[in-house]
């Protein structure tokens, strides 16, 4: 799209509607594997795998939550497909068009944070392998740096500017990156769940662990009840929707170059509710056949990689292990804050100076590991902000403009989306109600009930997009 005479302040070339489209079916499924076959992705899969209780009520559960993603996920989708816009410049057109910074910046706190703490995951997993050494285990134990082990500081860093280099060469290499990377992480994790599933002589569903065992191995996935509980199933369902809370505010920074929305429509489907069942089957099954062999509850695969006795198998799990990190940093983070960033001031910061921005940040930010303290409730409670922001958006793209948005009026600054010197003040209304009830009530009162708080997301989308819808409407009915 030709823009017509677009204000610096809300423009550069990176935050310009996608010109170049060739994002197909193929590389719209890898962004999905991408995102999900991280180390904490596994943990999360296998352990609400083992919380379903049986093979049925797996394929209800992580179906149906799987089929509320791809719907969520086709929404935001198909607005970057037809307006060629990433988040932050989507957001203008609810949020004003400097009112969309806010957003954008509780998108990148959250990205920058996360950042860190995945590239911290990754170059644990090359740490767990390299001490298989004694030589190298004698460095680790003795030699620090930063308050860490230097050799944990030398592979954070070889992590760290690894993403960095995918980054600065744009998005296309982003693409093909993912595009190697996404069946890759898939072959290994079939050949680990193959090679423990072989040893062990089994196929099973968790049936064998003992509840107590399972129960206390899967706390920190917050699922209350017993596992296949009615309890249970709606915690795994809503957690699974959940834990995507990120990718539905900005997947539009990915779908805004795809080729069109017949390939957006095929590579989410493959990508979501089949990917995601799948993944879930894997990580379950390779998490009890690691049960049998080993006697514990395994749910990080870099733990079932340590007690591998082949140093091949043990090297071939790291690798993969660091990869599927990568490929989940580059989408549900790197992406976004290099966007986001941007959008701040676009004609002094490119993607690219976004990016580095970014990564600085999380370099920064790794001597103080703020992820394995008390600051993660903090990131937690600020992601939290998600859920009113994604139904405010949603309700102003489908409800209000009924899909149709005049794209060159969101790089105007004295245009359309100006509101009230750039802000909505109707749309930040409804995102401090909607944050009341998503983030701030549960999280600081007893007011409401002890369940709230894991359904929280869904209550920040329905009652921030509600109140936004309420206003708007009234607006028009006067």
């Amino acid at each position: 799209m030709q823009l017509n005479n677009p204000s610096p302040s809300l423009y550069n070339e990176d935050l310009a509607p996608a010109t170049e489209r060739k994002w197909g079916a193929f590389s719209i499924f890898n962004v999905w594997t991408s995102d999900v076959h991280s180390l904490w992705g596994y943990y999360l899969a296998a352990s609400l795998f083992l919380l379903c209780g049986s093979f049925l009520n797996f394929v209800l559960a992580i179906g149906i939550g799987s089929l509320v993603i791809y719907v969520l996920m086709s929404l935001v989708g198909n607005a970057g497909v037809r307006t060629g816009v990433p988040f932050p410049v989507l957001a203008r057109s609810s949020f004003g068009t400097f009112g969309a910074n806010v957003p954008a910046m509780v998108r990148a706190i959250v990205a920058c944070f996360w950042y860190g703490a995945q590239t911290a995951a990754a170059s644990g997993a090359l740490v767990a392998l390299l001490i298989r050494s004694p030589g190298m285990l004698e460095f680790h134990q003795t030699s620090h740096f930063l308050g860490h082990s230097t050799l944990e500081v030398i592979c954070y860093f070889g992590v760290w500017l690894a993403q960095l280099l995918i980054i600065q060469n744009g998005m296309e290499t982003v693409r093909k990156f993912q595009d190697w990377a996404g069946p890759a992480v898939w072959l290994m994790m079939l050949i680990l769940a193959i090679y423990l599933v072989v040893k062990s002589g089994t196929f099973s569903f968790g049936a064998e662990i003992p509840e107590d065992v399972l129960l206390q191995a899967t706390a920190a996935a917050g699922v209350p009840g017993a596992p296949g509980s009615a309890t249970a199933l709606m915690a795994v369902a809503a957690t699974w929707i959940t834990y995507f809370a990120a990718l539905y505010l900005n997947f539009c920074d990915f779908s805004r170059y795809a080729t069109d929305e017949a390939a957006l429509r095929k590579g989410n489907l493959w990508g979501l509710p089949v990917n995601l069942l799948a993944f879930c089957l894997v990580a379950g099954v390779t998490t009890t056949a690691a049960f049998t062999v080993y006697g514990e509850v395994l749910l990080h695969p870099d733990q079932i990689s340590a007690k591998f006795d082949s140093w091949f198998l043990a090297l071939l799990a790291a690798l993969t292990f660091t990869v599927a990190t990568l490929g989940i940093n580059v989408v549900a983070n790197f992406v976004s804050a290099a966007f986001d960033i941007s959008n701040t001031f676009p004609a002094k910061i490119s993607f690219k100076g976004g990016g580095v921005i970014a990564a600085l940040i999380a370099l920064v930010l790794y001597p103080w590991a703020p992820w394995e303290t008390s600051a993660t409730t903090f990131v937690n409670f600020i992601g939290s902000t998600m859920g009113p922001i994604f139904g405010i958006m949603m309700v102003d793209y489908y409800l209000i403009r009924k899909g149709k948005l005049d794209v060159n009026a969101l790089y105007q600054e004295n245009g359309e989306f100006r509101f009230d010197g750039g802000f909505h003040g109707k749309a930040f209304i409804a995102l401090v109600i909607g944050m009341l009830f998503s983030s701030i009530l549960p999280t600081f009162t007893s007011i409401l009930p002890s369940w709230w708080g894991l359904y929280g997301w869904f209550f920040g989308v329905a009652i921030g997009g509600g109140v936004y819808f309420a206003l708007r409407s009234g607006a028009r009915a006067a």
